[in-house]
C-alpha cells in the first residue's frame, strides 16, 4: 500500500490529532484500526523481537522498527518447545532453584543468535517480576550490588569466601560473579576462584558464577548486567561483581553496581603511584588487606597514605566521604566492621535517593553498550564492507593506507548500502 492510498482512508487532520496524543517522537500505524490495511493484514515484517512497520513522523511517511509491548507477543513467536524450556527456566529461576539459574545464565552468555533471542525473552520476563516485587518493596531495590577489585594478589578471593560466609551466616544469600581474563591466544580461562572459595562454594545460600571475559574491554563480560538481572531474580540480595584487576574494568563495572569497592595489599611497593587516580576516586570504600602478623604496619602506614590522599580527590556523593580500612581476611579482623560501612552507605544513598538514580542512569548505560556492541557485530557481518575489511586490514599493515583513511573507506561503503 502507499502513502497516497492509506492517507485517502485517514486524512491528515486525523493523523496529527492522533500525533499530538502522543508522546512519541513519530506515530506507529499499529495504534490504528485493523480496517487500515486489505484482509486486516498489517504492514509488518514479523522479527524475532521487533516488528517493521509504517510510521508516520514530521517527514512523511516512512517504515521503522517497534518493540512489542509485551513479553507475551515475544513468547507466541517461540516455538513450543522453546516456550517450554522458558518456562521451566522462569518458574526454577524465580523458586531460587540454583540449577535453573546457573542454565539461565549459560542461555545469556551464549553467542548463538536464537538462543539470544530467547535469552531476551526470559530477561523481559524476569525484569518484569523484578519492578513488581520492587513495586511491593515500596519501590526500594532488591539487592544490594557490590563491585570488588584490586591488583593481583590483594587476597579479593580470600575476601570474599570470609565475606561471604558471615552475610550466609546473617541470614542472606549471595551471589558472586567473578570475572576471569580469558587468553588472547587461546581463547581459554582458568576459571579458578570457585576452587578458591571451597567453603564458600558449598554454602547453599551462596552461588558462584566464573564467567570469561572473552577479549571484552574491561574485564567484564557482555552479559555482566544479565546475570545481575537473573541472580536478582533467583532471590540473591547480596550481588558481588569481582573484576579483573586494576584497569578499564573498574570503570566497566562501576556502571553495574550500587558501591565499588578497592582492596590493596599492605606490602606493594610506592602504592599511591600504583594505582591510577581516576580508579581510586571512583572506590566508595578502600580496605587494605591482609592487616594481621607482621603486615600491620605497613597496612596502618598504607591506610594513612590513602586517608591522605582521599582528602584532596573530588567527592563522586554529596553525602557519602569514602572510607579507608584495615582488614584481615584470616583473622576475620574488619570484615564486620567493614559490611556496617557498606550498609551505612546503601541507607544514606537509599533515603536521599541517590541509589534509585544511579541505578536508573545505568539502565540507559546498559542499553546503548548493547547498542555499540551489536552496531559493532552488524558493521562487520554487512554485506557492504564484509569483504572489504581483509583487504583494507591488509593494507593498513603494509603501510599503504592510513588507519583512518581505511575507516572511513569501510564507513562510507556501510553508509551508502545501508542508505539504500
Amino acid at each position: 500500500m502507499n502513502a497516497s492510498s492509506l492517507l485517502l482512508q485517514f486524512p491528515p487532520s486525523r493523523f496529527l490529532k492522533t500525533i499530538r496524543k502522543s508522546s512519541l517522537n513519530s506515530f506507529c500505524l499499529r495504534s490504528l484500526p485493523r480496517p487500515a490495511f486489505p484482509h486486516g493484514r498489517q504492514a509488518d515484517l514479523l522479527q524475532p523481537r521487533f516488528v517493521r512497520r509504517m510510521m508516520v513522523s514530521s517527514k512523511g511517511l516512512k517504515t521503522g522498527w517497534c518493540c512489542p509491548a509485551t513479553a507475551e507477543k515475544q513468547m507466541q513467536e517461540l516455538s513450543a518447545k522453546e516456550q517450554r524450556v522458558l518456562d521451566k527456566l522462569y518458574n526454577g529461576l524465580i523458586r531460587g532453584h540454583r540449577a535453573c539459574l546457573a542454565e539461565a545464565i549459560t542461555l545469556v552468555e551464549s553467542t548463538h543468535s536464537r538462543k539470544k533471542e530467547i535469552a531476551q525473552v526470559l530477561l523481559q520476563k524476569v525484569l518484569s517480576y523484578h519492578r513488581e516485587q520492587e513495586q511491593l518493596n515500596k519501590g526500594k531495590p532488591l539487592a544490594f550490588r557490590v563491585g570488588l577489585s584490586g591488583p593481583p594478589g590483594a587476597g579479593k578471593s580470600t575476601f570474599i569466601e570470609c565475606f561471604g560466609k558471615m552475610l550466609t551466616e546473617r541470614g542472606h544469600k549471595v551471589s558472586v560473579l567473578a570475572v576471569d581474563p580469558s587468553s588472547s591466544t587461546s581463547g581459554g580461562s582458568l576459571l579458578g576462584d570457585k576452587t578458591r572459595m571451597t567453603e564458600l562454594s558449598r554454602d547453599m545460600n551462596a552461588y558462584i558464577r566464573p564467567s570469561p571475559t572473552r577479549g571484552t574491554l574491561g574485564g567484564v563480560t557482555r552479559t555482566t548486567n544479565e546475570v545481575i538481572l537473573l541472580c536478582e531474580g533467583g532471590g540473591y540480595d547480596i550481588v558481588l561483581v569481582e573484576t579483573v584487576g586494576v584497569g578499564q574494568s573498574e570503570f566497566a563495572v562501576a556502571d553495574m553496581v550500587d558501591m565499588f569497592v578497592l582492596l590493596l595489599p599492605p606490602a606493594g611497593g610506592d602504592e599511591l603511584q600504583g594505582i591510577k587516580r581516576g580508579i581510586i576516586e571512583m572506590a566508595d570504600l578502600v580496605a587494605v588487606t591482609k592487616a594481621d602478623g607482621d603486615l600491620i604496619v605497613p597496612a596502618r602506614r598504607i591506610q594513612a597514605e590513602y586517608i591522605s590522599a582521599m582528602k584532596l580527590l573530588r567527592k563522586r556523593s554529596k553525602l557519602w566521604r569514602p572510607k579507608v580500612m584495615r582488614i584481615s581476611a584470616r583473622t576475620g579482623e574488619g570484615i564486620s566492621d567493614m559490611w556496617d560501612k557498606m550498609t551505612e552507605f546503601r541507607d544514606l544513598m537509599l533515603a536521599s535517593g541517590e541509589l534509585v538514580t544511579k541505578r536508573r542512569r545505568q539502565q540507559k548505560v546498559w542499553m546503548w553498550n548493547v547498542i555499540h556492541e551489536n552496531l559493532r557485530d552488524h558493521f562487520r557481518s554487512h554485506s557492504a564492507v564484509r569483504d572489504q575489511i581483509p583487504l583494507l586490514e591488509e593494507k593498513v599493515v603494509r603501510g599503504i593506507l592510513s588507519p583512518g583513511l581505511a575507516a572511513d573507506l569501510l564507513l562510507k561503503a556501510f553508509q551508502g548500502r545501508s542508505s539504500h
